[in-house]
């Protein structure tokens, strides 16, 4: 109960915030979408090009860590799209964006935040491994499979640019690339970069906590629950449990093995309604999936927390 009370209800009490700002009219949607495009295009690609620019790569990525929560991430994707096709009956695009939220973990709003408050911000390193892959590979899948799926005749070259252009317009994926040069050439940061980067950083994460609350409340369930309700059991359970297995077999050490357990059990980000909106498919079940999966996470979440220990 206690880590219930001091790790993760703060960090859904600001989610709270939001969510009752919008609902009451205190707070226009307008400007949670204004706070949600600086999170998501400023602040948390300064917080990611800062993190993987300063951070020791020979220490930081160990290949059992990223292995184990990537395959986890790619069985739930292929299981999300052919549990949508086979219990469900939609169609093949729409089982592409259902099995992209059971991809898409939230990693950087909800796992940077409560992995930082129940071990420190020391303990954020596997963290900041996995979300430098994050966007590249779950959006290269994503697309890669969409696009496969949408035009089955087209030359492979045109799918690739397809996958490439789509990829390469994320913020957060430009962030990523440019915090890798910085870190492979060594370049330095210039002091007053530096100092102005962690401003905007300290904003990021409760900026972008606030600004989900108030996007959630925008996307209320209706219908399709039980697609909504496998999407949910594959992000919150069986995603977390499969990164214990993989982990556990190649002796991760403990502090990458808690980050990626964590990471794995957030609940779908925001990009799953984004990837869905983004092709006009599943757009109900992503939104919906995000909203009720992150609220069942505040249970989800504690109970893998206590079996980490």
């Amino acid at each position: 109960m206690q880590t219930l009370l001091d790790v993760i209800l703060p960090v859904f009490l600001v989610i709270g915030f939001g969510y009752v700002a919008v609902w009451r009219g205190l707070f226009p949607v307008s400007g949670i979408d204004g706070v949600m495009r600086f999170t998501q295009n400023f602040a948390i690609p300064c917080l990611l090009f800062q993190a993987i620019a300063k951070m020791d790569i020979s220490v930081s990525f160990d290949p059992g860590l990223l292995l184990s929560f990537y395959a986890g991430a790619a069985i739930c994707f292929f299981l999300g799209l052919i549990g949508a096709r086979v219990l469900f009956k939609r169609d093949w695009e729409d089982c592409v964006a259902i099995g992209f939220c059971c991809l898409f973990s939230n990693s950087v709003l909800l796992g940077l935040p409560i992995t930082e408050r129940a071990y420190g911000a020391d303990a954020l390193t596997g963290n900041f491994a996995i979300v430098a892959f994050h966007s590249p590979f779950c959006y290269g899948l994503g697309i890669t499979v969409m696009e496969i799926t949408r035009n089955h005749g087209q030359p492979p070259l045109t799918m690739a640019r397809s996958v490439v252009r789509a990829m390469f317009r994320n913020a957060l994926v430009l962030a990523i690339g440019l915090g890798f040069i910085v870190n492979f050439t060594g370049l330095p940061i210039p002091g007053v970069v530096d100092d102005a980067l962690d401003l905007i950083v300290r904003a990021a994460l409760p900026a972008a906590l606030f600004a989900l609350g108030g996007v959630l409340i925008q996307y209320r369930p209706e219908g399709d629950m039980k697609t909504i309700a496998m999407v949910c059991a594959i992000s919150l359970l069986l995603h977390p449990a499969l990164v214990w297995a993989f982990g556990s077999a190649m002796a991760v050490p403990p502090d990458a093995f808690r980050s990626g357990v964590l990471t794995s059990a957030m609940a779908p980000g925001f990009n799953a309604y984004i990837f869905a909106n983004m092709y006009g498919r599943a757009k109900r079940v992503a939104a919906s999936s995000v909203l009720i999966a992150t609220a069942g996470s505040i249970l989800t979440v504690w109970v893998w927390l206590e079996l980490l220990g």
